[in-house]
C-alpha cells in the first residue's frame, strides 16, 4: 500500500496521524491521479498531484529503493499528466535541508518562499512549446 511507503521515509516523515490511508482515495480518484512504483510484489515508490490546484501533495520512495530513477520517473509522469490537464503551474511543499529539496531543485522547480509551517515552497511553471497533452507524454 502507499501508505506504508509513505510512513518508511526518513526524510519528511509525517509526526502524527493527520494523514491516514483513507486519504489517498480522494486524492486519486477525486480531481487527482497517481502513479506507482512496484517492487517484490509491493509498493515501494508512489506519487499523487491534484489537477484542480496544480499541488504535487506526494511523492515518496521508501529508503533502499531510492537512488535508481524512480522518484524522476513518478515526478516526470506527474507533472506530464498535470500539464496535460491544461494547468500552467504546479506547486509543492517540503522541509528544508532534505533530499526533497535538492531533488526538486535539481529537476528544475523554483524556490518561491516559505510557509507559515516553515516549509519550502517550490513551483514549476509550464515550459514553452508544451501545448497539449501528446507533447508532455512525448517525453516520458
Amino acid at each position: 500500500m502507499m501508505h506504508a511507503a509513505r510512513m518508511a521515509v526518513t526524510e519528511n516523515r509525517l509526526v502524527s496521524s493527520v494523514i491516514t490511508e483513507a486519504d489517498y482515495v480522494p486524492a486519486i480518484e477525486g480531481s487527482g491521479r497517481g502513479w506507482v512504483i512496484e517492487a517484490d510484489d509491493r509498493i515501494v515508490g508512489f506519487a499523487t498531484g491534484n489537477a484542480a490546484n496544480g499541488n504535487i501533495w506526494a511523492l515518496f520512495v521508501e529508503p533502499g529503493h531510492d537512488k535508481r530513477g524512480y522518484g524522476r520517473q513518478l515526478l516526470d509522469a506527474l507533472v506530464a499528466w498535470l500539464w496535460s490537464q491544461g494547468l500552467q503551474q504546479l506547486w509543492l511543499t517540503t522541509a528544508p535541508g532534505t533530499r526533497a529539496q535538492h531533488f526538486y531543485e535539481a529537476a528544475g522547480w523554483q524556490h518561491a518562499g516559505v510557509t507559515a509551517q516553515g516549509e519550502l515552497r517550490f513551483e514549476l511553471h509550464r515550459p514553452e512549446g508544451v501545448a497539449n497533452a501528446a507533447a508532455c507524454f512525448e517525453r516520458l
